[in-house]
């Protein structure tokens, strides 16, 4: 039986360890969007980003080993990752409770995108309550894939402790 996944905040000073799982769970699971023989992992960029960012980031946990990861600005989601050997794992579902929990302190819904051909990812999202809110986007980078917008209505957690 697999120990339990803990949550613990991170953030810039572990770039480096928010760089390495986004990594391995991209190439893994976009390959068939960005080849990685003709669209090669932005390294240099993404460590800029999560160097950079302003948000929270929460990270997962199992058995001491970081498995997975999301970061979060205002209602978004800014980056959600798991280790392809913790896919099916249980991992993304208690990470996910977190980052929304992190979300519903201050906000009444919950907004991301959505690569449009992760289908994967799409059926996640669908089977913990998103649903797609009719906007896309055509992501600014090579080869420009389609984002698909999904929205979350959040339970009140601050009227509700009031009530």
């Amino acid at each position: 039986m697999s120990a339990p996944v803990t949550i613990r905040d991170s953030g810039p000073h572990e770039a480096e360890l928010q760089l390495a799982i986004q990594r391995e769970a991209s190439v893994a699971g976009l390959a068939h969007i960005f080849p990685p023989d003709e669209y090669p992992f932005p390294e240099a960029e993404v460590l800029a980003q999560w160097r950079e960012f302003g948000g929270r980031v929460l990270v997962a946990e199992r058995d001491g080993r970081a498995v997975g990861f999301a970061g979060v600005v205002g209602e978004w989601p800014q980056g959600f990752y798991v280790v392809p050997d913790e896919w099916g794992s249980g991992v993304a579902t208690t990470l996910h409770a977190a980052a929304v929990e992190a979300i519903a302190a201050a906000h009444s819904e919950a907004r991301l995108w959505c690569l449009e051909g992760n289908a994967r990812a799409r059926r996640f999202y669908e089977r913990n309550g998103w649903r797609a809110n009719r906007t896309s986007r055509v992501v600014p980078f090579p080869p420009h894939p389609v984002d698909i917008g999904y929205s979350l209505e959040l339970p009140r957690i601050a009227a509700s402790a009031a009530s």
